[in-house]
């Protein structure tokens, strides 16, 4: 009688997840219990009691220039892929854009159904192309330049959860890029008619070769219009940046590298639309002063 509470209880803790959410939110190198795991409407459509994989449409992001947002994926793989209870089938899924036509995304998986005769199952995801996690800002892979591939390398870590590898990898892209940051803060300082005084220790900091001091020497001359949420993301940079890998435990690490990689691209917007907004008003005054002396 005990025993068989203790099953119920076990079977009651299970997480379940759809297997739309399986393939859209869950990193690679995981097994989930999927509720969904066969096709009901198989089932229901032949009266039948084949195991056949479900296929469900997913929302994914689609950076074709047509999209360039969440869009519907459909799968194109056409084999029915016949599951067993004892051993795990191995596949591959193929998903396009159903609204470019021309984005695809592959998953490799390898799956098994309950013996109990339901549509549940477990599925485990070895990988998939292009990688998992949400896409880089164009306008942060335009700021750190070179060091896309260090980046991205740092990106694929932490959708792994290696949080040192992660933290190694962004904070070598910053220490690369250290002059062009800061290089851009100061064609935004110039470009709004910032004081002197709150310039130069923005080009001392490129001056500088020691990396800390440099982001010392920035924290605090920053224009407003870049600060978030009141802080210089400089001063949130140092900060971060100055912990050391090896006092730091995986998870801490993980956690810093999110931070940056947010910060990183909070900072990348902020830049852009600052030298946007500025070039608006330069054209709205020149419109405006053209248009007075024609009418004088």
């Amino acid at each position: 009688m005990t025993d068989k509470k203790e099953e119920n209880t076990v079977q009651e803790e299970i997480a379940y997840q759809s297997m739309a959410e399986f393939l859209e939110s869950t990193p690679p190198n995981q097994s989930v219990h999927i509720s969904d795991l066969v096709d009901s409407d198989y089932r229901v459509m032949y009266s039948s009691n084949a195991t056949i994989m479900n296929k469900p449409e997913i929302q994914l992001h689609c950076s074709h220039e047509s999209c360039n947002g969440n869009r519907f994926f459909r799968c194109i793989s056409t084999e029915r892929i016949y599951l067993d209870t004892e051993k795990y089938s191995h596949f591959y899924l193929t998903y396009r854009c159903s609204n470019c036509q021309k984005n695809k995304k592959i998953f490799s998986l390898a799956a098994k159904v309950d013996a109990d005769g339901s549509s549940c199952g477990e599925c485990y995801k070895y990988g998939e192309l292009p990688i998992y996690g949400p896409p880089v800002p164009s306008r942060l892979i335009k700021l750190i330049g070179q060091d896309r591939e260090e980046f991205l390398k740092g990106r694929r870590c932490e959708n792994q959860g290696l949080g040192i590898g992660a933290f190694v990898y962004y904070r070598r892209v910053v220490e690369n890029q250290k002059n062009r940051i800061i290089g851009e803060i100061v064609k935004v300082s110039e470009r709004i008619g910032a004081p002197e005084d709150k310039i130069k220790p923005l080009r001392d900091a490129i001056k500088e070769t020691q990396f800390s001091k440099a982001l010392e020497m920035a924290k605090d001359a920053m224009p407003e219009s870049l600060l978030i949420n009141g802080h210089s993301p400089i001063l949130l940079l140092h900060s971060a940046l100055s912990e050391g890998v090896h006092a730091l435990t995986d998870e801490q690490c993980l956690e810093l590298a999110s931070s940056i990689r947010v910060v990183l691209g909070e900072l990348s917007e902020r830049l852009s639309q600052a030298l946007k907004d500025e070039l608006e008003l330069t054209r709205a005054l020149s419109t405006l002063m053209h248009h007075k002396k024609a009418n004088k």
